[in-house]
């Protein structure tokens, strides 16, 4: 039987579609307000539990000279802020070992990075907080596998699991979504999230570049994970990508999530109803 892991007031794998959104990295205060404030009200007209996620450092930038956020303390800081004033759980990524402690002071949910979900001392070293652990599928690793870092998180004593698909590399700088991995991902018996804005992105070109994600799949594929089970979705939102510091080529705009959500989430309540038993 699949575990409800419960996050503040969001039950994560219960019957109702929940949603992770939020910009990709910490910005300036206003954008970051601007957005949290927007998707809540959003959370209460579509009735739709809503996490608020965004990354206080994104260390695998393709270079050194992009933005990768504003460090532990100021993006806390500002996570800290959202949840305060909005009561929302919040989700980030943490990239580092040393990094847990203070984040798992703020944050309701500790994500660990696709690149990194196979690091024993990182997934181990999170899960012995007690927070949720979310685990985003390797673009690596067969999604089968994904049960590998599910069991490191259970051994050290924590069943509060979520796992992430986002796309799994195909040739040169290039991700596909196979609808056969939220089947494995379910069978971990953990909450399954499709992260769908991560996973049209275009390796090899720079997020700033149009050419470097693929917006036009958004619907297609979120229908999709919606239909095959899916509990939760997971989106990369902001007042105005073209202008974003990180992923600008695929973070969806805040004004265009609304109408984008509603067919969702009866594709959800159908799915729900007819889900199949095994």
């Amino acid at each position: 039987m699949k575990k409800i892991v419960k996050v503040g007031n969001v039950e994560c794998g219960a019957d109702k579609l929940f949603l992770i959104a939020g910009p990709c990295v910490v910005e300036d205060e206003k954008t970051m307000m601007d957005t949290a404030e927007f998707l809540v009200g959003l959370s209460q007209k579509l009735d739709l539990p809503l996490i608020f996620k965004s990354s206080f450092q994104k260390d695998n930038r393709s270079s050194a000279d992009f933005y990768s956020g504003p460090g532990i303390d100021k993006g806390l800081a500002v996570l800290q802020r959202i949840k305060e004033q909005f009561k929302v759980p919040v989700i980030t990524d943490i990239h580092y070992p040393d990094q847990i402690a203070a984040a798992a002071e703020v944050v309701d949910i500790i994500q660990i990075p696709a690149y990194l979900v196979m690091q024993t001392t990182l997934v181990v070293e999170a899960a012995k907080t007690g927070k949720a652990i979310n685990l985003k599928h390797g673009q690596f690793l067969a999604p089968e596998n994904m049960i590998k870092p599910v069991r490191k998180v259970e051994q050290a004593g924590n069943t509060n699991i979520m796992v992430t698909e986002r796309g799994y590399t195909f040739g040169y700088n290039d991700l596909i979504v196979d609808p056969r991995s939220f089947y494995h991902l379910r069978a971990t018996g953990y909450p399954v999230i499709f992260d769908v804005t991560h996973s049209i992105r275009k390796y090899g070109i720079p997020s700033s570049d149009p050419a470097g994600g693929s917006r036009e799949f958004i619907p297609t594929l979120a229908r999709s994970g919606v239909a095959a089970g899916i509990d939760g979705l997971f989106l990369e939102v902001h007042p105005d990508p073209s202008r974003a510091l990180c992923d600008a080529a695929s973070q969806m705009c805040i004004t265009d999530v609304t109408e984008f959500l509603k067919p969702l989430i009866e594709i959800h309540n159908v799915e729900v109803k007819y889900r199949p038993k095994f």
